[in-house]
């Protein structure tokens, strides 16, 4: 639009100065004009891929005819996706990619058969329908990989909202930037308010929910979408709603009954886990906070649940006060239904994490060991608050120990001088110099130590004094640093652990 309106102005003025047009064309001035006004745009707007997709089937349209070629639609977009990759290849990483090239192909693929057979009134809205329902199907394959939801109304917010914003909007609000009268900005904003309130009420409609669905899946779920769009009256067009079943409703992998599965996630100096039986989650600290836009829960937690087809977790327990700890909690509880949270954080609803606390999932028995109840009347900091948690899934046990120092660990000795053996040991704060006593190593006993510690953390974590007591007593390390997320099931005569580098390795992991 932008393009259109420099381009426009240019070629108006251009022509009518006849010195100028015998020089250069107001056609071709005007086009040059349209493409730099289109790079300020989208320079302006952040440069994201949409824009760039944008910008470079522009400019390649435009040297086309200032050329004198013509150059197919598909060939445009084909050339737009070389450029973007020849000055981002890390692009495919990202959603925008193929959410854009992917909706702007599938409006080309049926563009032609729709939109230009379109002659009177009733055939345009078709056709507008038409172009609706290919942006939305060509993107449901992604979203799915991607984000692992959809909106079941997207359609028809797009329907709305797409001609408000590029038709109304966008003129008013580049309008009301030259002409300084604060109506026409005015009449913007309440055009844009009453929008929001018809989207505020499409966003209260259920989304479709599913587990990340396998590459294969996805894949034949895109060839489903070029099946669907195919003109009517081709055989076998239902055989592409068919190739979406597998994206659609592939199955929540669930752990059998009397065994846990534990992920100790990567989020840096941090620690969130999560935990999962046949039928419940318990989510183990939800993450640091990283800046004030963005924390653990919002970019690591919930998408880890999401990719796993839940949106339910029975319980949330905040450790302790340290936003290391605690940082995601308000990401996941607005993201997630959770039914009960224990904490020893005084400002959060829920209920107290206390020594003594039990329950049983599914044949796994979850116990609280620390805080002891009468603690929360002293004057403690927040690590000698700190909630642990013992998972026993048929006599295989791990002691989940977040920040405790030194007098907690000797409070535990204490409290269970005989009852803390485990055969996994979540390592007590990170590895800090002030935690894991050797009594406390040696009542534990783990044969396997998972450290939640950040990669070249400022606090030096793990100690090397710290990790030399547990080499000495043969017990082997992990680290999220290192090994990325740890991946740890626990059932009758089985322990196991994963880490993600090693079963996903990359080149950049340096290995």
């Amino acid at each position: 639009m932008v393009a259109a309106l420099f381009g426009w102005l240019v070629s108006f003025g251009w022509r009518r100065a006849p010195a100028l047009a015998l020089r250069l064309p107001a056609q071709k001035a005007g086009l040059l004009a349209a493409c730099l006004a289109a790079l300020a745009y989208a320079l302006l707007a952040g440069f994201a891929v949409p824009a760039q997709r944008t910008l470079y089937m522009l400019l390649v349209a435009a040297t086309a005819m200032l050329s004198g070629r013509i150059v197919a639609p598909s060939r445009i977009l084909c050339l737009a996706l070389l450029v973007v990759l020849l000055f981002d290849p890390w692009a495919v990483l990202a959603a925008g990619f193929w959410l854009s090239f992917g909706a702007v192909g599938a409006l080309l693929y049926i563009g032609s058969a729709s939109v230009g057979a379109a002659t009177d009134r009733w055939a345009k809205i078709r056709a507008w329908g038409v172009v609706q329902w290919a942006a939305t199907l060509a993107s449901l394959p992604i979203l799915l990989l991607v984000f692992q939801q959809f909106s079941l109304v997207s359609p028809l917010a797009n329907a709305l909202a797409i001609p408000v914003i590029s038709f109304i909007v966008t003129p008013l609000a580049l309008l009301g930037a030259l002409v300084p009268w604060w109506p026409i900005l005015w009449l913007a904003h309440q055009v844009m308010a009453w929008l929001m309130i018809f989207l505020e009420w499409c966003a209260t409609w259920p989304v479709w929910l599913a587990p990340a669905p396998p590459l294969w899946a996805a894949l034949a779920a895109g060839v489903g979408v070029a099946i669907c769009l195919l003109p009517r009256g081709l055989p076998g067009r239902a055989l592409g709603a068919v190739l979406f079943v597998p994206a659609l409703f592939w199955p929540v992998e669930k752990p059998p009954d009397g065994e846990v599965w534990i992920s100790v996630l990567d989020v840096g100096q941090g620690l969130a886990s999560v935990i999962r039986t046949r039928d419940h989650t318990l989510i183990y600290d939800p993450g640091p906070l990283y800046s004030a836009e963005s924390d653990a829960g919002q970019r690591v937690v919930v998408p880890y649940l999401r990719a796993l087809g839940l949106a339910h977790v029975d319980v949330l327990m905040v450790t302790h006060r340290d936003t290391d700890h605690s940082g995601g909690t308000a990401s996941v509880r607005a993201a997630l239904a959770v039914d009960t949270v224990y904490s020893s954080v005084a400002g959060i609803a829920g209920r107290q994490c206390a020594a003594g606390q039990r329950w049983v999932w599914d044949g796994v028995v979850f116990e609280v060991l620390h805080p002891a109840a009468d603690a929360y009347a002293a004057d403690n900091k927040p690590n000698h608050l700190s909630c642990v948690l013992r998972v026993d899934a048929g006599g295989r046990r791990m002691l989940l120990t977040s920040d405790i120092e030194a007098p907690d660990e000797a409070a535990l000795l204490e409290r269970y001088p005989d009852g803390l053996a485990a055969d996994i040991l979540l390592m007590p704060h990170h590895g800090s110099k002030t935690s894991s006593t050797p009594s406390f190593l040696q009542a534990v006993g783990a044969a396997q130590t998972v450290i939640p510690v950040g990669y070249r953390n400022r606090f030096g974590h793990p100690k090397e004094e710290v990790l030399a007591r547990y080499e000495a007593m043969g017990s082997t390390i992990w680290r999220t640093d290192r090994d990325g997320a740890v991946g740890i099931r626990l059932a009758e005569g089985t322990v196991a652990l994963a880490s993600w580098r090693g079963e996903h390795r990359r080149y950049w992991h340096g290995r």
